[in-house]
């Protein structure tokens, strides 16, 4: 028999339980009831109105759809804008794990517009392997680029992205000897702290580089440049996610601190000019071209995305009329599947030609102008993985550059939280407590190996297509399956746009 003492604490402790109980109980109760006024008086929401409190679950699995879709019922091949397959895959190469898999391809190769790569019966094999060469961009200039990479860090700006992701990925540039893209929100510590190579982009808004009214000043363009690892200046006409439109920075992410780089008021949203106010024609554009090139004295060019070939006959025309000085040292372009912080659904879903139009289109139109040689071109574009990457080279790029790939490196999750504060890995947030998982040391090394990785498998593309290196890749080495599941070779498919589209 239990003693009388611990009969009594039983008694006591089972009371407080059944007090709690009810209590809680009625909690709940209270918050059904004041919830059920609340959702039969209010007017805005119609499900709410007439399915009180049980209405509002509606909403809650809507948020937890995203979820769910991505870790449970979507196909590792089905989601967007990135799926498991591309996610899992530059995870592994950050972490520098086997890359390697089992039993079988989960890709249908009779998808119409995939990418298939022409082996030859005879591989290069290892010890005749070469690395791809880098490459003078601005020969003219007088401080020309001789960029070691082929494969970069797309512009990203602090402020779209927070200070550990800044440090994280600049630090991974300098090890891996490749050059970092600062965005439009301008030059920080962050980005410099680390010695990588840099190109400072200049938006719409100019960023970092203009006077009280907005306008270009030099002697901040001046001051820029005087960093040497500045290499290059690109100026950004368009975007991908967004042509036609400004950056969008949110007021919540505007803090004292990218206030202060960025030249605008704190707390306020930074929301960029749709364009350039002083560029409104192609006569503008290589003034202003010429104009930063010679104050600055490196390489400059544009970004921008295509909406069709008649522009760059005019444009092109210009430049042969005037002779190749006028010309930009780079092209930058971005495909209309190009990522951004924020934009607007219409700009991101339905305006611009994508990257597999865009690229092979502006390659045939420099032949045909005899501009190949002059111009560079840097392929930007959900190119995240060796097969995009190797692609683009087959169709004429010089220079590869991914943002979301390497947020990828960092440990993005592809929350889709860019433009709230709210990013759960702290590589878009400015919020401390978020940022604080984030460890920019640590991280620069997943940086570096994602790069690695990714140029030894392109590597190992080129060698099986039979050529010693990545850059000797060309549109014979890649075939595109039709709409009958069949394929045809990539020069074959684009022969009546143009030339080969071999490099120069």
């Amino acid at each position: 028999m239990p003693a009388p003492e611990t009969t009594h604490w039983l008694i006591t402790a089972l009371e407080i339980m059944s007090a709690l109980f009810i209590f809680v109980i009625g909690l709940i109760a209270l918050w059904i009831l004041v919830t059920f006024v609340a959702d039969i008086s209010q007017t805005k929401q119609a499900i709410r109105r007439n399915y009180p409190v049980i209405g509002r679950f509606r909403y809650l699995f809507e948020k937890l759809g995203t979820f769910f879709r991505q870790y449970f019922f979507a196909m590792d091949r089905e989601e967007l804008p990135f799926n498991r397959a591309q996610r899992g895959w530059v995870y592994r190469a950050a972490k520098n794990l086997n890359n390697t898999m089992a039993f079988g391809s989960t890709r249908d190769n009779r998808i119409p517009g995939s990418v298939l790569f022409v082996n030859t019966p005879y591989p290069t094999l290892d010890e005749n392997a070469v690395p791809a060469m880098p490459v003078i961009i601005g020969k003219e200039c007088r401080s020309p680029y001789l960029a070691p990479s082929f494969f970069n860090i797309s512009g990203m700006s602090f402020g779209a992205l927070s200070r550990p992701a800044v440090q994280a990925l600049s630090m991974g540039a300098a090890k891996a000897g490749i050059w970092m893209n600062t965005g439009e929100g301008g030059l920080t510590p962050w980005h410099l702290q680390s010695g990588c190579d840099l190109v400072f982009q200049i938006g719409t808004a100019k960023y970092g580089v203009r006077d009280e009214d907005g306008e270009l000043h030099d002697g901040k363009l001046t001051e820029i440049a005087a960093h040497e690892q500045v290499r290059m200046f690109e100026i950004k006409l368009s975007q991908g996610a967004k042509p036609g439109k400004g950056g969008i920075l949110p007021a919540g992410k505007v803090t004292e601190e990218i206030a202060r780089i960025r030249g605008i008021r704190p707390g306020c949203a930074s929301i960029s000019p749709n364009r350039h106010p002083d560029i409104a024609n192609d006569e503008d554009l290589l003034k202003m071209l010429l104009h930063v090139r010679r104050i600055t004295g490196k390489p400059t060019g544009f970004k921008t995305v295509i909406g069709q070939a008649r522009w760059l006959d005019e444009l092109f025309s210009m430049i042969i009329r005037k002779g190749e000085s006028s010309a930009p040292d780079f092209i930058t372009l971005d495909g209309a599947e190009g990522g951004t912080g924020a934009a607007p659904m219409p700009l991101m879903d339905a305006v611009g030609l994508p990257l597999k139009e865009a690229l092979p289109l502006l390659v045939d139109k420099l032949e045909q102008y005899g501009l190949r040689q002059r111009i560079k071109i840097i392929a930007s574009g959900k190119l995240v993985n060796p097969s995009d990457v190797a692609w683009a080279l087959c169709a004429g790029a010089d220079f590869i550059v991914s943002a979301r790939g390497f947020m990828f490196s960092l440990g993005c999750i592809q929350a889709l939280q860019c433009n709230r504060n709210t990013c759960p890995t702290g590589i878009t947030t400015h919020d401390p407590k978020l940022q604080k998982g984030l460890d920019p040391e640590f991280k620069s090394e997943r940086v570096a190996n994602y790069v690695r990785n990714l140029v030894y498998e392109v590597g190992m593309i080129a060698h099986a297509c039979g050529v010693q290196s990545p850059r000797e890749l060309s549109r014979e080495h890649a075939r595109i399956v039709l709409e009958n599941g069949m394929s045809i070779p990539l020069d074959e498919l684009l022969r009546p746009h143009g030339q080969s589209g071999n490099r120069s």
